[in-house]
């Protein structure tokens, strides 16, 4: 149960009614990725499996290694050799046998389902295997509890392979239907301009993918050749929503504008989602009467090299009171 906040403030800086926050980067591991892999390690588990494996641009891959270690598994785990460093050392503290892929990660992720054939291992894969989503629809599960009665117009969720959206997805239908939930929002599905192959579909109004080499910093959305393509495009659909990029800059600023105004520290790919809603609204798809909920999927600790270029640099001074009032002096007149 992650917390949801209200910032209404900031809404309005962004030009609708009210913006709230759903902080996944809360969870255990520290990102969304968490709610399946706790299904995953606990079916394995069941079925009598000692070793499980997954490919991973780094999210998937630290929580299925946290909760592997916690059930005295071995975890496999497949990673391009671009992950971020923390992501990586989440992986060796946990145990987890890492495998650094000198290649993209849709090459890790077919090296990964190749090995775990050979090997006999438990597939957790995304699209792979059916139980994950419903570790993911947890999330629209909370969100029928915590917003019964007052679900905003949209939920904004960043888009890699598809699996998050279309859990969510679900779980808020199911709530919907069990009549928690009194309405279902519309769906935001947001992906970075340089890993865009599903928004390209939507705006296409096709489920076919055009496979592309992902280039982004927000590494947990670079997927070039999205798994669960069709139940994203599907949900994003049925909920009368939309499909959206955005540029690395506009995630940068993004991450930037929500710790800062909320001191909620999401990664790249969890603050995409926000520059979404943003671009949204400047192009008249979010009304300025809208309210809009974002589901921030990983924190920002999980990237700090992308965190760095998102904010000026710290003043190094010597140990003088002098040096403090000269700086608080330069600021003073920088905002004057």
């Amino acid at each position: 149960m992650t917390p949801v906040y209200r910032f209404p403030d900031l809404g309005r800086e962004i030009g609708i009614a009210e913006l709230l926050i759903k902080d996944d980067g809360r969870l255990p591991t520290g990102s969304f990725k968490d709610r399946a892999s706790a299904i995953g390690v606990t079916r394995a588990f069941e079925l009598g499996y000692r070793e499980i494996a997954c490919a991973s641009t780094g999210n998937a891959a630290s929580s299925l290694a946290g909760m592997a270690a916690n059930l005295g598994l071995k975890a496999h785990i497949f990673v391009p050799a671009t992950a971020p460093e923390a992501k990586v050392a989440q992986l060796l503290i946990f145990g987890a046998d890492v495998l650094l892929v000198e290649g993209s990660y849709d090459e890790a992720y077919y090296l990964c389902m190749d090995a775990a054939a050979e090997f006999g291992w438990y597939n957790r894969n995304c699209a792979i295997n059916p139980y994950l989503v419903e570790g993911k629809k947890t999330c629209g599960l909370e969100l029928g509890e915590q917003l019964a009665q007052d679900m905003p117009e949209w939920l904004a969720v960043s888009v890699g392979d598809g699996c998050t959206i279309a859990g969510i997805w679900k779980g808020l239908k199911e709530m919907h239907r069990f009549g928690v939930l009194q309405r279902l929002p519309r769906l935001l599905g947001v992906q970075s301009k340089g890993a865009n192959p599903m928004s390209r579909a939507f705006l296409s109004g096709t489920n076919r993918i055009e496979k592309q080499e992902a280039v982004t910093l927000a590494d947990s959305i670079a997927v070039g050749e999205p798994r669960n393509s069709v139940k994203a495009l599907t949900a994003v659909r049925e909920s009368g929503g939309r499909m959206i990029d955005v540029s690395d800059e506009a995630i940068l600023s993004a991450m930037a504008l929500l710790g800062g105004r909320t001191g909620v520290f999401g990664e790249p790919a969890g603050v995409a989602a926000l520059a979404g809603i943003r671009l949204a609204r400047e192009q008249g798809i979010i009304e300025a009467s809208d309210r809009a909920l974002h589901v921030v999927t990983g924190n920002g600790l999980k990237d700090v090299r992308a965190a760095f270029k998102a904010v000026s640099q710290p003043v190094r001074i010597p140990v003088s009171l002098d040096a403090v009032r000269e700086h608080v002096a330069r600021r003073a007149a920088a905002f004057s």
